[in-house]
C-alpha cells in the first residue's frame, strides 16, 4: 500500500521508498465518531510528494491503505506513524534494449527480493 509525504516528511524525495507503519487513533470530526477499524495499523511505503496547501496531514493515504485502517466515510482521522525497516532486500534491475527498433528503446524492470 502506498502514501504520499507532507514537505516535512519528504524532504527532498528523500522519503520516496520509506516504509511507514500507521495506526488509526481516532477521529478527526464528528461525522464519523469512531472511524479506526478493527485492524487499525497498515505499513504503507512513500511514493510521491503530498505539496502545500493541498496536504492538510503529514501523510495522505491511498483509498486501499485508509479503509484498512479507517471508515472512509470519516475522510479524515487522528493518526499515529513511525518508519519501519523491512528484513526484505530489492533489487531492481533496469535493461534497455533496442533490438526492436532503430527509433524506439524498450525498458524492461525486473524486481526480485
Amino acid at each position: 500500500m502506498i502514501a504520499a509525504a507532507n514537505q516535512d516528511l519528504w524532504q527532498g524525495g528523500a522519503a520516496c521508498g520509506k516504509n511507514f507503519r500507521v495506526t488509526c487513533t481516532g477521529a478527526t470530526n464528528q461525522g464519523v465518531p469512531h472511524p479506526c477499524t478493527e485492524t487499525p495499523t497498515v505499513t504503507v511505503m512513500i511514493t510521491d510528494f503530498c505539496p502545500p496547501p493541498g496536504c492538510k496531514g503529514d501523510l495522505d493515504l491511498s483509498h486501499e491503505a485508509f479503509s484498512t485502517i479507517a471508515d472512509p466515510r470519516a475522510g479524515g482521522i487522528k493518526i499515529s506513524y513511525q518508519q519501519y525497516v523491512s528484513n526484505y532486500l530489492f533489487y531492481i534491475f533496469v535493461f534497455f534494449n533496442n533490438i526492436f527498433s532503430l527509433f524506439h528503446n524498450n525498458m524492461f524492470i525486473l524486481f526480485v527480493h
